[in-house]
């Protein structure tokens, strides 16, 4: 409830309030107050009288004193003096027994871990801002409350069909005992029948390998992911067959941004501006055939000076031929894998200050709560979402019908 600007008038001259500090003190002292006649008025409740004011009231309960107890907030540490009963019957629920925490400081060392910052930096910035005491070794306790959660995150039940899958890892370095290893964070991310994106496993294990990756997709299929119309992927030695394996339905789709940065590797820099801009009649091409004439055209102009940019669409052309069967809606999506690069690049932002994570779990809490943080965000389906479902229904509706 609001003050008033008379109270307010009042609270300000009755107490010398000339600086920010000065209104910080009052709201420290003025915390402590509030607290401590809350915690009165609840014993006065269980007595059924306040204090010198039993009257007639006929009970073999009473006051029996105080107990000091140190108490955490965000004003920082005080003394709060808690009530007794004679019979011990009085069980405040402001302050339960055995907490001495009234901050909310758990979510504060969440909220700073999921941002990047390190159990050292969130010691100090819990110490400057709130003057609370916290160790790095008990932020990197509170922390680790998260552990089952992030557990039970990772095996929940998934959708049984999505249209769209995408698969990719970001690499970091982790320590383990004594040595510093290199971690792959394998990521999955899928769009629903309805739209909307969603996370659906992060994963952290030993270097990208297709092996690994066809755990994942048996993961997947055990969470109750029954189908997937396209996996949207990079060019990974045995990624096409590790989805075959688990998915003989699915259609496998390379992102096209991806090869053509295979192929500008080939290209010289003063050739690149007008390689690209040929290139764009290709993908931008209306059907096959044409992406196909467009390809010849290019491979005549450019093929004898880059004979390996070239290839790298011909050797792979059968992982992209029939992104030229679908309009520009779903062409917007299964173009680029851009979407988990967008995923990837808030990971990276929390993740750029940590050189080496401690543990492999260090860095899955990490990824956990910055995911949190972006799911949040992903309020808005995909826009023509109505006019992508009705032509993946012409599509695939023998295998989309029976999930809608």
């Amino acid at each position: 409830m609001a003050l008033a600007k008379e109270q307010i008038r009042q609270i300000i001259s009755q107490n010398d309030i000339s600086s920010v500090t000065d209104v910080y003190s009052l709201l420290k002292d003025s915390f402590k107050d509030i607290l401590q006649e809350l915690m009165e008025a609840e014993m006065d409740a269980t007595l059924g009288y306040e204090k010198n004011q039993k009257g007639n009231l006929v009970t073999n309960n009473k006051r029996n004193g105080h107990s000091p107890k140190s108490i955490k907030s965000q004003y920082g540490e005080f003394q709060l003096d808690i009530p007794r009963d004679r019979n011990g019957e009085f069980e405040p629920k402001l302050i339960p027994k055995y907490q001495r925490d009234v901050s909310g400081i758990e979510e504060k060392v969440l909220s700073l871990y999921a941002r990047g910052m390190s159990t050292r930096d969130i010691h100090d910035q819990l110490q400057d801002l709130y003057g609370i005491e916290l160790s790095a070794e008990m932020v990197s306790k509170i922390t680790d409350r998260i552990l089952p959660e992030i557990k039970e995150w990772q095996s929940r039940p998934l959708n049984p069909i999505y249209p769209f899958v995408f698969m990719d890892c970001i690499h970091y370095k982790v320590r383990e005992d004594g040595r510093i290893l290199s971690r792959a964070a394998y990521i999955v991310l899928g769009v629903t029948v309805e739209g909307y994106k969603d996370i659906l496993s992060i994963t952290v294990g030993a270097n990208e390998t297709s092996k690994f990756w066809l755990g994942m997709l048996n993961d997947l299929k055990n969470r109750g992911v029954q189908d997937v119309l396209f996996f949207c992927v990079d060019g990974l030695p045995g990624f096409k067959e590790a989805i075959q394996a688990v998915y003989p339905q699915s259609e496998i789709r390379r992102c096209v941004i991806h090869m053509l940065r295979n192929s500008f590797k080939y290209i010289n820099y003063n050739d690149l501006k007008k390689f690209s801009s040929d290139f764009k009649a290709v993908y931008n091409a209306p059907n096959e055939a044409a992406a196909l004439s467009e390809l010849e055209g290019i491979k005549e102009k450019w093929g004898k000076k880059y004979p390996y940019a070239i290839s790298n669409w011909e050797n792979n052309w059968q992982d992209v031929n029939s992104f030229f069967q679908f309009s520009g809606e779903i062409r917007r999506i299964m173009y680029t894998t851009n979407i988990i690069e967008g995923l990837n690049r808030q990971y990276r932002k929390v993740t750029k200050t940590k050189s080496v994570f401690p543990s492999d779990s260090a860095l899955e809490k990490m990824l956990y709560l910055a995911s949190g943080n972006v799911i949040k965000k992903w309020t808005q389906r995909y826009r023509g979402w109505d006019q992508v479902l009705n032509q993946l229904l012409v599509l695939y509706g023998e295998r989309l019908n029976q999930y809608l």
